[in-house]
């Protein structure tokens, strides 16, 4: 069976549906710059660069990245040129925010363990009630 071709051009509520999210967001990357869709009167008419735009924007949402280094690392890309520094920065934000989420952990585990002797500390006084 032929496979459909990709739309030319994709509206605001055709986005919110595909990656379910609301239209306030799709917005707010417009109003931040993230996103430039064209117009047409009042409608805004979203590119296929537009979508996959979009679909890197929440991916790195996703993966904890930030807005700012999310803009970074999109706009690095140019087609036809190499994208390896686009990539070692990609490479640098995971990592970044791989330790963030390593030390978070470290943090809640230690809380956990303090939580588990407090416990145990009131179980214990409860006893000798």
């Amino acid at each position: 069976m032929p496979k459909t071709p990709a739309p030319l051009e994709y509206s605001i509520s055709q986005l919110t549906k595909e990656f379910g999210i609301t239209t306030r967001s799709i917005r707010h990357y417009e109003d931040i710059g993230l996103l430039a869709p064209t117009r047409r009167g009042q409608t805004r008419v979203y590119s296929p660069a537009q979508r996959t735009r979009l679909k890197l924007i929440l991916r790195g949402k996703r993966l904890g990245i930030s807005l700012d280094d999310s803009r970074d690392i999109i706009d690095m890309y140019e087609p036809g040129k190499s994208n390896v520094e686009q990539l070692e920065k990609l490479i640098h934000a995971i990592r970044q925010q791989r330790s963030k989420l390593n030390r978070q952990l470290d943090d809640i585990t230690a809380l956990l363990k303090d939580l588990n002797q407090a416990e145990n500390d009131c179980i214990d006084a409860l006893k000798n009630q």
